[in-house]
């Protein structure tokens, strides 16, 4: 609505009556004809026009000093919306150059003001104009400066946000773990009010609706539009720039917080700055962002060689996400990048947890742990201090695993954390283990520590799925599914049985160093043995040392594993010796002086099977089973008819852990001696005749056989 113009009263110091005049007259629009006759009449029309052009310059430095009294105004007013809009209505009607050129110029009856005034207008116009766009470009400097604020402040409340929720479901877990009663009364109460974000993230946008009003005013509103979307992109692509002076682990929060700054002023512009920006410009910067940020990220994730920095890096970049995703950014792509970097982080987890385990194992006494929470009851565990340490380490990968994948692409990805888990006890624990195992520094004690451990660790693979549930809200019951079970726990079983072979290993050397047949058999002796040799009361007392700390240690099921391939070892040993090549011949003696080892031997098995509880669980085996080739061989050498053997019934009943072919060989090399156990050289001829017939047809009906 155009305002009438007022009528003003020139009173200048200093001037003349007439130009006073003169000026009174144009300001009130009077006819200015009667006067320009009267000085071309008096000859003095120089005269007038130099008074014309006094008043054009007061008329100048009036228009100028109105315009700058009434910017001023508008820069007080434009605090509130109110106040901008009345003083725009003023500003049109008092400053309005298009009404200056409406009202004012077709009054003006001398050409000559009218061309100054003209002319002045444009220049009055640019003025203005520059002095409102260097304003504004001060507000570029400060709201650039102040955008890593802004992204700091809004990515902290997101950040306070996702803490409450996350203690809240730390609460529920410990309560469903507790069967607390009243749990329905706050299942699923995590904080989802909305907050308005514009309270909490502060910033003025008033010089950019001033600017971009008077440039309305002024009627090149477009091209200011423009040029607050170029001068904005150049600022983003410069802010998309990564610092050279800084590695990233330790400039990335103040990049990431920048960008988050920029777009949240651009999202306050475009709902607040009517059509300045368009929504495909926004778009259209955001997609810029996107594609150099997901560049960045991916090319500084291939560089790191922390887990610890990439996790820090990636939960900076998920707040991030979360909070440009509340004023309606589309954060996907970024999200994806976590995503495909999932390997990397995990390898370098995985690589940080090995060289821990290993320091684990390297540092283990394979003593067991003995708590003195009651030193008069001491309770002794059946591991060494690398189990519970092993376990905090998988609890701590667990642990990592979960916070990467956390609040990313996929929200279940309970699956994903067990794949991970089983690659770090399959991959790392279990080949450390059997490192360790076959690395030779392992004695018989550590070994059957390492075959205890190995048995609880296989255990805790359930307690380590369940934690991993936990962490990642899957409900308990829904793990413990047979098929839900982790690999690994089928490695382990077979880690612990390479454990109780390399312990069988070391014990059955032992046991050669105390047998040495070779040695400690007389093979051709003339006399007959009343006794047990020496060396048999050693390995006895050996075997009684080890069966006894396996059952301090190992569960019943290894012990008698262990107690069981012991003694199957030195039956194949005694079998062996009769087989081996440096044992050319052997007599009756020999035979009877192996069978009284054997009895101590198997009086021993006895003893031992029933007094460690054995005989409750294994009913129909025993330890003295493990000895039955020998046993059996043992008692067809003292046979007074060998060739018995070839009968398929009573070989089925009395020989039937025997070998045709070895029974072959060892027959072909028993030569018996005249004082051997069938008589003396009085009475030896019937027997040892019979005896020798029915050997000779064992071995010609076995080589017949073979």
């Amino acid at each position: 609505m155009d305002a009438k113009p007022k009528r003003r009263t020139f009173v200048e110091n200093g001037d003349g009556g007439e130009d006073l005049v003169l000026a009174t007259l144009i300001g009130n629009g009077e006819d200015l004809g009667p006067i320009v006759r009267h000085a071309f009449e008096m000859g003095r029309p120089e005269s007038l026009f130099h008074q014309l052009k006094s008043v054009v310059r007061k008329k100048e430095v009036e228009i100028e000093e109105l315009c700058k009294s009434h910017y001023e105004e508008f820069i007080l007013a434009v605090d509130e919306l109110r106040g901008v809009l009345v003083d725009a209505e003023e500003l049109k009607s008092e400053l309005s150059m298009d009404l200056i050129e409406r009202n004012y110029l077709h009054n003006i009856p001398m050409k000559a003001l009218k061309m100054a005034i003209e002319k002045t207008i444009p220049i009055i116009k640019l003025h203005i104009k520059k002095k409102v766009t260097s304003q504004f470009n001060e507000w570029l400097v400060q709201i650039r400066s102040s955008a890593k604020d802004i992204g700091q402040t809004a990515i902290g409340h997101t950040s306070s946000t996702r803490q409450r929720d996350e203690e809240m479901l730390e609460h529920q877990r410990k309560a469903e773990e507790q069967n607390i009663p009243g749990l329905g009364d706050f299942v699923y109460t995590l904080d989802v009010a909305e907050t308005d974000e514009d309270s909490v993230v502060k910033f003025d946008l008033t010089p950019v609706f001033r600017v971009y009003h008077i440039h309305a005013c002024l009627g090149i509103q477009e091209q200011f539009r423009e040029y607050y979307y170029k001068n904005r992109l150049l600022q983003l692509n410069s802010d998309l720039q990564i610092s050279t002076t800084q590695p990233f682990v330790e400039s990335y929060q103040t990049y990431l917080a920048q960008i988050a700054g920029y777009f949240i002023v651009e999202d306050r512009v475009l709902r607040t700055a009517g059509d300045l920006l368009s929504a495909n410009q926004v778009e259209t910067m955001w997609e810029t962002a996107v594609a150099k940020m997901t560049s960045v990220l991916e090319e500084q994730f291939s560089r790191m060689d922390s887990a610890t920095h990439l996790l820090l890096v990636k939960d900076y970049v998920t707040l991030l996400g979360a909070t440009l995703k509340q004023y309606g950014y589309e954060v996907g792509q970024i999200l994806e990048v976590l995503d495909s970097s999932q390997d990397k982080y995990h390898e370098l987890l995985l690589g940080e947890c090995r060289e821990q385990i290993v320091n684990t194992l390297g540092n283990d006494t394979y003593e067991q742990m003995t708590s003195d929470i009651m030193p008069a009851f001491p309770y002794i565990a059946p591991f060494s201090s690398m189990v519970p340490d092993t376990c905090r380490i998988v609890r701590s990968f667990i642990k990592g695993s979960v916070d990467y994948l956390s609040y990313g692409v996929h929200t279940n990805f309970y699956d994903v954390v067990r794949k991970y888990l089983d690659k770090l006890l399959i991959d790392v624990l279990n080949e450390a283990i059997l490192g360790t195992i076959h690395g030779g520094a392992v004695g018989v004690s550590q070994a059957m520590q390492i075959a205890s451990n190995i048995s609880v660790l296989e255990r805790a693979c359930d307690f380590f799925l369940r934690h991993a549930a936990q962490l990642c809200g899957i409900p308990i019951r829904s793990i413990e599914r047979p098929q839900a079970s982790l690999t690994a726990k089928v490695v382990l079983k077979a880690l612990r049985d390479a454990a109780y072979i390399a312990l069988l290993d070391l014990v059955n050397s032992k046991l050669d160093e105390f047998m040495a047949l070779n040695e400690n058999i007389n093979w051709t002796s003339e006399e007959t043995p009343q006794n047990e040799n020496e060396y048999i009361n050693k390995v006895v007392i050996y075997l009684d040392t080890i069966l006894s700390t396996a059952q301090q240690v190992l569960p019943l099921d290894a012990l008698y594993k262990v107690g069981s391939g012991a003694l199957e070892h030195i039956s194949n040993s005694i079998v062996g010796a009769f087989l081996s090549d440096s044992v050319k011949r052997f007599n009756a003696n020999a035979v009877l002086s192996l069978n009284n080892d054997l009895k101590v031997l198997e009086d021993f098995a006895d003893n031992k099977f029933y007094s460690t509880g054995l005989s409750e669980i294994h009913k129909e085996g025993s330890f003295r089973g493990c000895l039955i080739e020998a046993r059996q061989l043992i008692n067809l050498m003292s046979s007074s008819q060998p060739e018995i053997f070839m009968n398929p019934v009573i070989r089925q009943k009395n020989y039937d852990a025997l070998d045709y072919k070895k029974v072959a060989s060892i027959c072909e090399k028993f030569k018996d001696s005249p004082d051997g156990i069938f008589g003396s050289l009085s009475n030896r001829n019937t027997k040892q005749s019979a005896r020798k017939k029915s050997m000779d047809m064992l071995k010609k009906r076995l080589k017949d056989f073979n």
